[in-house]
């Protein structure tokens, strides 16, 4: 059985991690795993939205520590390395939108990689928990660089210092995630989402990212000449030209992620 089952339909790709007994920890070949198959999303034409979730009860728990023991554990440093930091990178530099669906729990680093992504939902029964404290570890996989400007710094420096489970209810009062659904309608709610993303610009999605990426440690001055950029790449788009034409003849337009 895969640890990372990966399907692309209607324009989504579908990633699930897959280690529902172990809680959907990382291990190595779960996180080369989806390294993998993020590579395969942004070189694919066809996939508009990547859609990340996982199987069972939780999103993941974060770290498999039964790496971190034994006779062939494997460093902390080849696993921020090779595993976590290369994951994060992936998913902002992504020329598409990625979207979180946290199912269940996600501590740790589990956490961090769902609030890296550009959209988050939750399920009501998922929660977040910064779990590095409770082994002596700090924060990682951006977390200390995503938290604090999700949610402000006083908040994210206690709940990192402190290992507080952060329920869906307050994750989403608080703004770490979007929204959050039923239990029971979660599936179908977070896959609208998804379809929509899958419907919208792509490439016009593409340059709101990075002028987001950017906005992280631009000033204004700077921000606006990113915005102009991207702004005249936008315009230069198929769809740009699709929604135009769209709102002028009061229809609703089709785009094709060109």
């Amino acid at each position: 059985m895969s640890p990372v089952i990966f399907e692309i339909k209607n324009n989504i790709a579908f990633i699930t991690l897959n280690r529902p007994e172990k809680f959907n920890s990382f291990n190595r070949e779960m996180a080369l795993l989806l390294q993998a198959h993020l590579d395969e999303c942004a070189s694919i034409p066809d996939v508009r939205c990547i859609y990340i979730t996982g199987s069972g009860k939780a999103f993941s728990a974060g770290q498999d520590l039964a790496e971190l023991t034994g006779d062939n554990a494997i460093g902390i440093n080849k696993i921020l390395s090779e595993h976590y930091n290369p994951i994060v990178k992936k998913i902002r530099n992504m020329p598409k939108p990625v979207m979180a669906a946290v199912n269940g729990v996600a501590a740790g680093a589990g956490a961090n990689i769902a609030l890296c992504c550009d959209v988050v939902v939750a399920s009501s029964a998922a929660s977040f928990i910064q779990a590095f404290s409770k082994i002596g570890l700090i924060p990682d996989s951006g977390g200390t660089y995503f938290l604090p400007r999700l949610i402000g710094f006083q908040k994210a420096s206690a709940y990192m210092m402190l290992g507080d489970k952060v329920p869906a209810i307050e994750a989403e009062k608080i703004g770490m995630v979007y929204k959050i659904f039923a239990e029971e309608n979660f599936a179908q709610e977070s896959l609208l989402i998804a379809t929509t993303l899958a419907q919208l610009p792509t490439k016009g999605l593409a340059f709101t990212k990075h002028a987001l990426n950017n906005s992280l440690t631009n000033n204004l001055e700077t921000q606006l000449i990113v915005e102009d950029t991207w702004q005249q790449k936008a315009a230069a788009t198929l769809d740009y030209n699709e929604g135009v034409a769209a709102f002028l003849e009061k229809r609703k337009p089709v785009f094709t992620g060109k």
